[in-house]
């Protein structure tokens, strides 16, 4: 039986094949297996993108794969919107993950404060953007008509599975104070790292910097209670 799997879930308007996210995934899988997805609407994936809130079920999808192939450990890694999933996943699904990485992950729904979400949230909002995220390669579905639980929100319920938090420190799209908030609201042992230097999500992700959250993903999925 192989031992551990990574369940990788991208950021919004990315996808598997995207240069940057497949180096990030390729550094990974020198540290295990890797079960990588495009979520619904984006890449090669069928449906429309709900942006976060049913994407769950994708990214649950990945973890059960992961397990019938036979890997004993299986642990989730999620970037931006992605990190979003990972983290109410890990919360709120009955199969969770060993441990589990999120990666500048939003604290909460409907951020503005920055002008790269001004830029998303028109994407969302305005016929014009629906359009232009279309061009993106991210096909939208309806806007929510019942707003799911924030990971700020259930963040608290993760433990005691083992929780990364991982943000960095010039994150141009969710500002540090999201990786606090949750960190701060998870409570236990959840770990958090600010990274100086760092932006956001897999284009600002290093090999050294990958190879440590796969390294602490290992190291804590297996209850090992020294946890680097």
């Amino acid at each position: 039986m192989t031992e551990l799997a990574f369940v990788v879930g991208h950021g919004f308007t990315n996808h598997v094949r995207k240069p940057y996210v497949h180096r990030v995934l390729r550094r990974f899988a020198r540290h295990g297996g890797v079960v990588a997805l495009d979520f619904r609407g984006h890449g090669r994936s069928g449906g429309r993108s709900t942006v976060g809130r049913d994407e769950v079920h994708d990214l649950a999808a990945g973890v059960s794969l992961a397990r019938l192939l036979g890997y004993r450990r299986v642990v989730t890694v999620g970037f931006s919107m992605g990190a979003s999933v990972a983290l109410r996943h890990a919360a709120l699904h009955g199969d969770r993950p060993d441990a589990v990485a999120a990666v500048s992950a939003p604290s909460r729904w409907w951020v503005r404060d920055t002008p790269a979400m001004r830029r998303v949230h028109w994407l969302l909002e305005q016929p014009h953007g629906r359009l232009a995220a279309r061009a993106l390669g991210v096909r939208l579905g309806p806007p929510w008509t019942a707003v799911p639980e924030s990971p700020l929100e259930v963040v608290h319920r993760i433990a005691p599975t083992p929780l990364l938090l991982v943000h960095g420190e010039h994150d141009h799209y969710f500002g540090p104070a999201h990786a606090v908030a949750l960190h701060r609201a998870a409570g236990g042992d959840a770990r958090l790292w600010l990274e100086p230097g760092v932006r956001h999500a897999e284009s600002a992700m290093t090999p050294a910097l990958v190879d440590r959250i796969a390294t602490w993903l290992d190291h804590s999925s297996r209850g090992n209670g020294d946890r680097p």
